[in-house]
């Protein structure tokens, strides 16, 4: 099984070679830095530790991560911000699920164990929010769908279609995984305190990964996408509804609001029953998408015996 270890990168001349001489001591030498452009020293220190420097084409760690996708191709590849947050010695962690054959994907949970000031209170509350709602919204039990250090085997990274070019993209990442069927665990890491500036905004940041969580669930689930909308139609519905009927009974008639009810409950039970019918076709592709990998890997599997054998 072949590693390579992607970093993502912008002004990280403070940590990057700390963390590409982190990985080389481990024996990992195939080494990626996709930079986006950096200012300061950030390449030619990765360069001078061994690394392979790319510019990325594009801006955003979301297109640097996908530009990776498309040039790599090796069994796994390994993502890891490159501001020193993340330790190397952690990699085989997040390894050890892929090589028993239990995981396709795999992430550091850094809600277990942090160093203190490695989150503030803003961006520890914000995490916590934001990992709630994909529990509630997809009911997929992860702890931390923004991790920056994951694991994928080939097949993940080439199925996913990345769309987002930001911070937004761990959470598409995550979703893109589960919604193509394959399997995705977590495993405790290590977090540090950053070294710089951070460039996420707590806020913007927040509210557009919050964003692309609700708008990621009709890839994953339409059912559960159209019936958060349907219901919210039906919602309007009843709230005029209750105005017509109350001025209704004080001898008032407001025939366009009645017909206006009937219009948002009608089309709110519709895009339900939509949304039903589009989460079967699409369980159903998931589950052909499943046994098509089940298969794959069993072939793998006799391959490898026949070669030993």
């Amino acid at each position: 099984m072949n590693v390579t270890i992607v970093i993502p990168t912008l002004n990280e001349e403070g940590s990057i070679g700390d963390v590409v001489e982190g990985f080389k001591s481990l024996g990992y030498d195939d080494i990626l830095v996709i930079d986006g452009n950096s200012t300061d020293r950030t390449r030619e220190i990765a360069k001078d530790r061994g690394a392979r420097v790319i510019v990325q084409s594009g801006k955003g760690k979301g297109q640097a991560i996908s530009e990776a996708f498309q040039i790599l191709n090796s069994d796994v590849l390994v993502l890891i911000d490159g501001d020193g947050t993340y330790l190397p010695n952690d990699v085989e962690k997040l390894l050890e699920p892929i090589r028993r054959g239990v995981a396709d994907h795999v992430i550091g949970n850094r809600m277990l164990n942090f160093e203190k000031g490695a989150f503030t209170r803003l961006n520890l509350i914000g995490n916590k929010i934001l990992n709630a709602l994909f529990r509630f919204t997809y009911g997929v039990e992860l702890k931390d769908i923004l991790s920056g250090y994951r694991a994928l085997r080939r097949e993940v990274y080439k199925e996913v279609d990345l769309k987002k070019h930001g911070f937004e993209v761990e959470a598409e990442l995550t979703v893109e995984t589960l919604a193509k069927g394959f399997r995705i665990v977590e495993v405790p890491i290590f977090y540090k305190r950053r070294v710089g500036r951070t460039k996420l905004n707590p806020l913007r940041d927040g509210f557009k990964i919050g964003w692309t969580v609700y708008n990621l669930l009709i890839r994953f689930s339409p059912a559960r996408f159209f019936l958060l909308f349907g219901l919210f139609l039906i919602f309007l519905g009843l709230i005029v509804g209750s105005y017509v009927v109350y001025e209704w009974f004080r001898h008032v008639s407001h025939d366009l609001l009645a017909v206006l009810t009937t219009l948002l409950i009608v089309s709110g039970l519709q895009i339900i029953v939509f949304g039903v019918i589009s989460d079967f076709v699409f369980r159903s592709n998931v589950q052909i998408r499943r046994e098509i990998c089940e298969v794959k890997r069993s072939l793998e599997e006799l391959k490898d015996e026949g070669k030993r054998d």
